[in-house]
Parts: C-alpha cells; structure tokens; sequence
C-alpha cells in the first residue's frame, strides 16, 4: 500500500512522497545541513540544552561516521545541533499549525530529543512524559531505511521563536553502517498537500477479462483546512510511447472527507507507467509514478516438463534427499534410471532418499508422464566433497517476518513452495532467519542444563518442523551466529560451536545461515582477514564433524572481501554486501556492483548479493507490496540469475499474485541460474545508462542481459560484434520463451530501469 500524506503529530512509516514542497533556501524551508556535533558513547544529560558540548567534534549529516574517521564504532552516540529558529519560517506560512522536523534516514535506531524532552523514536511520535529507556534499539522498531519525519503543534511552547533550540539526536547502531546518513535535513511548515493522503494501492489492480481497474483513496487528514484541486491520471506505454488513458477528476475535501476515483483500462503485456499529478488551489503540486504490472512468463504446460538443477552434490554417507522439479498436470508418474545404490525414489511425489556410500558420478535418467506425454532428462549425481553445486533456490523468514516468525510461519511457506507449485520450478530451501532462539535480556534459560541451545514459545517443536518439511521434499535451513547474540539479541553459538552443530542435526537441517553480528565485539578490528576468518573456520570443523551435511553460509558483510577466502573455510555462499532492501538505488548498488568478486563464484561457491526483494515484504510483522516497479523487479530477477546469485525470496509466500509468479516460476531464466557451469556474469559494455552482462552457459551458449539503468526510456542497438560474433546468431527473448530470429545487431527500447534479457544460440 503506497501512502502519500503527513500525520501530523505522528510519524509516516510506509512509503511517503511529498511533492513539490518549499526546497532548502526557500521561505518555507529552514537548513540543517551544517552545525552538527557528534560524541561517541552514551550519556542522558547530552538531551539537554545546558549541556556544554564545546568539545565535541563536528561531524557531517548525511554521511555515515564510518566515513568520518569512526569505523570501529558500534553501539551508541549522539547527535547536537544548536538553532535559532525565526519566526518569519511560521509568520510565512499558510498553514502555521505544526512545525516539522526532517532527519532523513537514521541508522540503526534513534530517540529525537527537542530541548530536552523526547519527541519520537524510529519515526515514532512518543507520548510527552514518556521515560527514556533503551527499549527502542530493538529490530522489531528497525526502520533503518524509512525517512524520520517528526512534528510538535507550532504553538508548543518547547519552541523557542527567534531563540536558540537544541536538537539532540540519540542513535544506536548495531554495526556496518552507522548515524544520521541519507537526506536533506530540515525545519519546514507544511502546505496544504501535507494534509492530503492518497492511497493508489500501489501493485494492486482489479482485472476482469482485458480490463485492468484501479481505486484510489483521498482523504484530508486535516481538521481544519478544505482542500481544494484536481487529478490528472494518464497511463503511457513505454515500448511505443502510445497513450493508453487519460482523465482529470476535480475534488473538494472538507475536513476529514474522504472520497474515491476509479477508472479501468486496457490490459498490457508491456511496460506501462501511470502519472499521478495532483494540483491544488494553493498552486502546490503532487506528482507520483507506478508501473503497471505485466506479465511475460508463458503459461504453464499440461505437458511434463522436468525443471531445476540438473547436477546435484552430496558427501558419501550422508542423508540424501531430492525432489524432481517438474510441471504438468496432475496425476504423474515419476522414474529414475540408473540409481545409485541404496537410493530410492518414491514414484508418485519424485522424492529421492537414501544414502550413498561411494564416491563417484552418477548419471541418472529422469522421466515423469502423465496423461499428455513424457519427458526425460539426465540428472548427475555427484557424491564427492561438494555441495551446492548450483545456487541455492528457496526462501528465508527475515525480509518477511523479521522477529515475528513463527513455527507456523515457516511451515506455511513450505507447503506455499508445494500448493503454489514453486517446488516443481526447482525452489527447494525453507530457510528461518533470526528469530526463534531465547531472546538474551530475558529471564528465560537459554540452553539447556546439558548446553543445548532452546528455542522460545514460537517454536515448539524444531525436530517435528524440520520431519514436516523434509516429507515435502524440501529443505530445511536456520541461522545462528558465531557471537554471543544475534543481531536481534537472542541466543547465538559462541563457544558451543560444536554443540550447536550437533542439535542442527537432530533437526535435520541441511543449511545454517552464520552471522556475524555480535562477534564483531569480540574483534579488535572488524576488516581484518585472520580473526574473521577464525569463527568461521571453527563452525566449519563443527558442521564437518556431523553425520549431516549442512550447507554453509558465511554472511558477514563483504567486510574482508570474503569471496577471496570462504571457501577455504568451508563456505558454500557468502554476502558480499550489507543488506538488500526494496528502493531502486538500493538495489541497483548491491545487484550491478558484483564485478570484482566474479571470479570466485563457481560450483559449491557461491556470490550472494542479498535475498529477492519482490512480492509482499516488510521485516515482520506488516507487510508492504515491494516498492520496486515491474521493470525493476524483472532487473531484479534477470541480474540475480545472469549472477549466478543464490535466489532466496523474502515475502509472504500466502500472498503470491500471478505477477510475482511470473517472476519465479520462468524455467529458463531459472536455468540460466541453475546452470551447472556455474559461472558468473560481467558486464561487457557500460555506457550512456545501458549495461550490457555477458553469462556463459555449460551448452555452449551465452546469456546477456541488457539493462538500461537510467531514468529514461532507451533505444538501444546492440553490435554483436562487440562480444566477438562476426556472423549473424539467433537470439531468444528468455522472458517470453521466444525465438527473435537471426541478427548481427539487435535493436530494441529499454524502459527505465528495465531489462531485455536474451540467449544467444550457438550450439
């Protein structure tokens, strides 16, 4: 749901634009660029307004103090800047009710302090009188990438007119990036457009037959003001430049009056864009875009088709567990030829157990059949020292649920992967982030008086959860850390390694997610290679003592360019960032800025540039559809797989709509990740915003996506010679499962921040 409002008095935490206000400089703006002070550590009386901070040192706003000579700083500090506020911000204003307070976005967590008294926290509005307490540096009230917008009444007596105020800014960072660090910062008035919300229900469309439908809801949120203007909508097809619809809708809003537009559509299976533009009788304006979802993914066949990894690795004497991924209709029949000895495959559900002794490849012919036909394929099996042969495909709990998963949680995205047919395109891992150990401030044991770490109320049964999902053929993965907490501060494996390892083999886990987290405490400096190599390396030996393989994750930032050593400390994929979450520029930095760790990717060594961010999102408990368009979703998926990237998705598998199926249910570009040569794709051309990343493939053949990462629509013409072909080739569209035709240069339109995603046919 896409909001565009201020609540005065309160904090907006979803996804906000406020358009066309007064910028810096204006008579409506007051800056808070310059003059800040900063102090590490902690300390109250640094609230207050009598506090002598002529020694702290400056420091700049929207920069993160690592930046600024404080890269080993975690944990807390503060933030004081001294101000005159003039009258004239609130003699000049039309509306003169409120003052606002813009801090841009804060990393971790903040308590904003306005002459002494508390105001908000986490762009939270705080009861006057509330007791200052730590409670707030907790991940359940994150909201690291949600812009701080705080406002008083401007008749408050805390605000001294003409005076000096003291702003104080408290800030808790739990590690990597810390402080005051995106945005301009500001004093302003609102305008009368602060008042106005609209909710266009971002993502969310009625469809009936060729007609796409749209609701949107204004509402005046003031008390006191009408609001007066008009909305004009126009829809524009960003492939032919064509214009789709248009209309203008006049509204008048008395105080606290809502009122509802709708209008309908033609469907399109093209980039769409819809324009917003709101005007008002006090000449403000309001401006907002959205992408029309559109599908390009052919339906599913009834005929059989085996999809997924083809080469799968596991070590001799190991459990064995795989589920053939194929699509048709139900009922089918499933065989494998070939088996190694001591495997089994139960041919109504194409689940294969067992163990295998030997090392040795193994090939195995593959046929599932059902009423409209057969389809065969040859699975390697390769029992050796290798696992993770392809990239892992599944899903984790963190970009969903956050703290707030649950036993039940999990098991319902589990059975989603096998109801919503996710199981037979290769998905295969359901992964739990932080969240189901004993959190560490409580009274509760946090292990058992033999050691056994214990799990809280929302997991009752871990060996049962782990039995439920393994009977679906899936796998079953779970996180800890090598420090004495997690990042949310709940029980983690530091000085139980081996203990530790053991009980995630009762469960029956097949991948742990380790985290560095806290460990960072235990460390004199968080960039060196030698002690962040060491915890790794012991969980290793751990999970290598086992009579269980258990895919190993190393996540711990990109901080020691880690591609450079996690596999020789067992890893099977490690991030190569900091987190990943739902914003263009966000995305854009993690998923294109992949070069220098390419070479390190290869079979049972993965590059993970962070989870999908795609579908409905927001790190527990209330979820957003993801704020990233159809195009830069389509980006999104293609780049992760010309990557070789592990594709891990993070939303509400319950709430899956056809478009997000779509985007996760493409066997070929599916293959392209999957694809058993494992290597990972570089870009080849990068020039006026188009990006050109070259993937080559086991058959011989060669991926390339071409990207247009700028703000506009692009035509673009792509020399095939530049990538060393000097006769014509034919080129497949991978999206639509299409043959183009054959071409010595390809022409095409780009929208922005999208993707034509081809294979070159060689072989």
């Amino acid at each position: 749901m896409l909001k565009i409002s201020l609540v005065l008095f309160s904090l907006i935490i979803t996804l906000s634009f406020f358009g066309c206000n007064a910028k810096p400089g204006s008579k409506n703006v007051f800056e808070l660029d310059n003059g800040w002070k900063f102090k590490e550590g902690d300390n109250l009386n640094y609230a207050k307004p009598e506090y002598d901070d002529s020694e702290w040192k400056e420091i700049n706003v929207g920069n993160r103090w690592e930046n600024q000579g404080y890269d080993k700083l975690d944990g807390f500090a503060w933030y004081r800047i001294k101000i005159v506020i003039p009258s004239s911000l609130k003699n000049n204003a039309e509306q003169k009710d409120s003052l606002i307070f813009n801090f841009g976005k804060i990393n971790d967590f903040d308590q904003f302090f306005f002459n002494g008294e508390l105001i908000g926290a986490n762009s939270e509005k705080v009861k006057p009188g509330t007791k200052v307490t730590d409670s707030y540096k907790n991940l359940d009230h994150s909201a690291w990438n949600v812009d701080r917008r705080y406002s008083i009444p401007s008749d408050n007596n805390l605000i001294k007119w003409d005076k000096e105020n003291v702003i104080a800014i408290r800030v808790f960072d739990l590690g990597l990036s810390g402080g005051l660090y995106s945005g301009e910062l500001s004093l302003s008035m609102p305008q009368l457009n602060d008042y106005l919300e609209i909710n266009i229900n971002k993502n969310n469309f009625n469809i009936t037959g060729k007609m796409f439908g749209k609701t949107i809801l204004i509402s005046n949120r003031s008390g006191a003001y009408k609001i007066v203007g008009n909305l004009e909508i126009k829809i524009e097809n960003n492939i032919d430049e064509t214009e789709i619809f248009k209309d203008k809708f006049s509204f008048f809003l008395a105080p606290e009056e809502k009122k509802e537009i709708k209008f309908r559509f033609n469907k399109t299976n093209e980039s769409t864009t819809i324009q917003y533009k709101l005007a008002f009788d006090d000449n403000s304006k309001i401006q907002i875009t959205e992408g029309v979802p559109y599908i390009l993914t052919p339906p599913v066949k009834a005929e059989p088709q085996i999809n997924g990894a083809l080469i799968y690795g596991e070590r001799p004497g190991k459990p064995f567990l795989y589920r053939i991924a194929a699509t048709g209709k139900r009922p089918m029949s499933y065989k494998a030829d070939n088996l190694p000895k001591d495997l089994y495959l139960d041919g109504k559900t194409g689940i294969i157990k067992g163990k295998v002794k030997n090392t040795g490849k193994y090939d195995v012919t593959l046929t599932v059949e059902n009423e409209f036909g057969v389809d065969t394929k040859l699975l390697e099996i390769v029992i050796g020292d290798k696992l993770s042969l392809t990239p892992p495909m599944g899903w984790n709990s963190w970009n969903c649920w956050g703290l707030s998963v649950s036993q039940e949680k999990i098991y319902d995205a589990a059975k989603a992967f096998v109801d919503k047919g996710l199981a037979d395109h290769g998905w295969t891992y359901i992964n739990i982030d932080d969240g189901w150990e004993i959190f560490g401030e409580s009274d509760e044991p946090k292990r058992s008086p033999n050691g056994e770490i214990l799990t809280n109320k929302k997991f009752p049964d871990m060996k049962k959860l782990g039995n439920d999902i393994h009977a679906l053929g899936l796998k079953f993965g779970i996180y800890s850390s090598p420090g004495t907490l997690t990042c949310g501060g709940y029980t983690a494996s530091y000085k139980h390694e081996y203990q530790d390892a053991r009980t995630f083999a009762k469960w029956g886990i097949d991948y742990l997610k380790y985290d560095l987290c806290s460990y960072r405490k235990l460390m004199n400096d968080q960039n060196s290679v030698k002690e962040l190599i060491s915890p790794y390396q012991l969980m290793n030996k751990a999970l290598r003592s086992i009579d269980r393989d258990i895919v190993y994750y190393i996540c711990e930032y990109g901080n020691g360019k880690v591609w450079e050593w996690g596999e020789s400390v067992g890893g099977n994929l490690w991030r190569t960032t900091g987190d990943i979450w739902d914003d263009w520029d966000r995305m854009y930095e993690i998923g294109f800025g992949q070069v220098e760790s390419a070479k390190y990717a290869g079979p049972g060594h993965w590059n993970d540039p962070d989870m999908l961010v795609i579908g409905w999102i927001g790190w527990g408990p209330n979820l957003h559809q993801t704020k990233l368009t159809p195009d830069e979703q389509y980006t999104h998926v293609s780049l992760w797989s010309l990557l070789s990237a592990p594709l891990l998705l993070g939303n509400d598998l319950t709430k899956l709509d056809d478009f997000t199926l779509n985007l996760i249910t493409n066997d070929e570009i599916i293959a392209i990740n999957q694809d058993k040569l494992g290597k990972q794709a570089t870009p080849i051309i990068k020039k006026e915003g188009i990006e050109v990343w070259k993937k080559e493939l086991s058959d011989r053949n060669i991926a390339i996506g071409i990207f247009n990462v700028s703000k506009d629509n692009k035509s673009y013409k792509l020399d095939l010679k530049k990538l060393g072909l000097h006769k014509a080739v034919t080129l497949r569209d991978v999206w639509r499962q299409e043959n183009l035709g054959e071409f010595s240069e390809f022409n095409t339109k780009i929208p922005s921040h999208g993707v034509r995603l081809l294979k070159i046919l060689l072989n």
